[in-house]
């Protein structure tokens, strides 16, 4: 399984940092949908989901907390611990997000607006669908 991992240049100086995000340049698809985590509570995964045709890039731009990716063969654990770099997630892979810091914020720009049918919620299922797609060529 391929982890990509974006490192975003930050431009600071006495004042402070800034990081600047354009779709098509620094995110891989065109932003339609930007949302964040902030209080989890501790022992808390989320996530327990897979999208069938949304990308996404996650990024944690205060305090840490752990990706796991499942392509249906492969698991890594990812951890996202700055506020300039993004994990890449592709469709077709399912996503737990855990072990948040206290003062986490996890911010995911999508690439499509919110659709429940999207999502696949139910784990064997992303297996079924992961396995169609291969047998299909997808």
């Amino acid at each position: 399984m391929q982890v990509i991992k974006y490192m975003f240049q930050p431009h600071g100086d006495e004042r402070g940092q800034l990081v600047a995000l354009e779709e098509f340049k620094d995110i891989p698809f065109r932003i339609k949908r930007v949302y964040y985590m902030y209080d989890t509570v501790p022992e808390v995964i989320r996530g327990h989901h897979a999208h069938r045709a949304l990308e996404q890039i996650l990024i944690c731009i205060h305090g840490s907390c752990k990706i796991k990716l499942d392509n249906g063969k492969e698991k890594k654990v990812v951890p996202l611990e700055k506020p300039y770099e993004g994990l890449y997630v592709a469709n077709n892979m399912w996503r737990e997000m855990y072990d948040f810091s206290s003062d986490a914020v996890l911010m995911v720009l999508a690439s499509e607006l919110y659709d429940e049918s999207d999502y696949i919620r139910d784990y064997n299922e992303f297996l079924k669908f992961i396995d169609e797609k291969v047998v299909l060529g997808g």
